[in-house]
């Protein structure tokens, strides 16, 4: 693939690895990076030999949020760009959806879009020196890529409100007591280090764990007592459609599973 391409796609194993590619502009969100992603969310959803994607960014950033020339160019068109932001959302809220698992890999900067984008995957690592934060109210922004509604449930009420109202950008170990960073490690050994998260997550690879990452979305900030009717309801469907009486009695009697295989 070339350099010019806004979104570099590595095939390792079972983990598909995708590079946010506009180093120039810290990475931020376009119409052809955004285009570029979705595509990609359905092409991972479909390929049966990928198990995990991994997200990290090109150059010196993850991702510094939307890109402000073309909110300006669409702006001198006549355009709100909340018709872009539209789009950026969708995408966002299919990786949320997606039933295999997401993880972002941060370092430099992951803030506004860039943070938003991390939120919706399912596993978040960072560089110890990652910079991250809404962002938005520094240049008179709201958020429109689902901060407001998703960095709450991640890092807290009382830490969410002072990032999105402030717009302050703190490092990825002012996020280590909020359990929403997996790790945080020196910038060197950030590669290594989802390298071997994204593994144990495809060594889990399953019907069962999509299943199970389907039935989180769908219970995502719902009653209690409709969340656990679906819970059941996974389970019953899971048991038949992934032979779990053939694991457990394997689990239960491994002479006979030994047996069969010889």
């Amino acid at each position: 693939m070339t350099g010019a391409e806004p979104l570099l796609v590595e095939q390792r194993g079972a983990v598909r690895w995708l590079r946010l590619n506009r180093p120039e502009r810290r990475n931020a969100l376009d119409v052809t990076l955004i285009e570029a992603l979705d595509k990609q969310i359905t092409s991972a959803e479909a390929d049966p030999a990928t198990a995990v994607v991994a997200v990290a960014g090109n150059g010196p950033s993850f991702c510094a949020g939307g890109d402000f020339h073309q909110f300006l160019d669409l702006h001198d068109r006549g355009h709100n760009p909340v018709r872009f932001l539209t789009d950026v959302s969708a995408c966002f809220s299919r990786i949320a959806a997606a039933t295999k698992p997401w993880v972002a890999v941060l370092h430099g900067h992951a803030v506004a879009g860039g943070l938003e984008l991390a939120l919706v995957c399912d596993v978040v690592v960072a560089a110890d020196t990652t910079l991250i934060g809404d962002g938005h109210l520094t240049r008179r922004l709201v958020p429109a890529g689902g901060s407001s509604v998703r960095l709450p449930g991640a890092v807290g009420r009382g830490l969410s409100r002072w990032l999105l109202l402030t717009g302050e950008l703190l490092p990825a170990t002012a996020f280590a007591g909020t359990g929403w960073i997996r790790a945080i490690v020196p910038e060197a050994d950030l590669h290594s280090t989802a390298d071997r998260i994204c593994r144990q997550l495809a060594d889990r690879a399953s019907p069962a764990q999509q299943r199970l990452k389907a039935l989180l979305h769908r219970i995502d900030g719902v009653a209690p007592e409709h969340a656990l009717g679906e819970e059941l309801a996974t389970f019953a469907d899971n048991w038949s459609a992934s032979s779990v009486a053939d694991a457990l009695r394997a689990f239960l009697d491994p002479e006979t599973t030994k047996g069969d295989d010889q």
